[in-house]
C-alpha cells in the first residue's frame, strides 16, 4: 500500500505563514490530481485548493491570493504555501491524491492522516 506523508503544520500567528508538504511513502507508477482539503471543528471536509497533473489550479474563494498550491512531480510531493492567516484557517488540514499505483492498476482516491494547522495570537 502508499500513504500520503504530510509536513509543516504548527501553530502561527495571524498574518504568519506556513508551508504544508505532502509526500507519497513510496515511489509509485502515476500521480493525477493532487490538492488540500481542512475540516474545522464541528465543521464540514471542505476543499481548499487542487492541482492538476497539468498544473491547473483551483481554490476555494477564502483563501484566494493567500494560498498557492504548487507540486513537484519528480518528488512525488505537493506544497501547500499559506500566507496571511487568519484564524478561521485553523483547521485540520489533508492531503489528496489520485494515485495509480503499478502500471496496468486502476486509479484510487487517496488521503493523509491529517495535520494540524493553529492561527492563534
Amino acid at each position: 500500500q502508499v500513504q500520503l506523508v504530510e509536513s509543516g503544520g504548527g501553530l502561527v500567528q495571524p498574518g504568519g505563514s506556513l508551508r504544508l508538504s505532502c509526500v507519497t511513502s513510496r515511489n509509485i507508477f502515476s500521480i493525477n490530481g493532487m490538492g488540500w482539503y481542512r475540516q474545522a471543528p464541528g465543521k464540514q471536509r471542505e476543499l481548499v485548493a487542487r492541482i492538476t497533473s497539468g498544473g491547473g489550479t483551483e481554490y476555494e474563494d477564502s483563501v484566494k491570493g493567500r494560498f498557492t498550491i504548487s507540486r513537484d512531480n519528480a518528488k512525488n510531493t505537493v506544497y501547500l504555501q499559506m500566507n496571511s492567516l487568519k484564524p478561521e484557517d485553523t483547521a485540520v488540514y489533508y492531503c489528496n491524491a489520485d494515485l495509480r499505483l503499478y502500471r496496468g492498476s486502476s486509479w484510487g482516491n487517496y488521503w493523509g492522516q491529517g495535520i494540524q494547522v493553529t492561527v492563534s495570537s
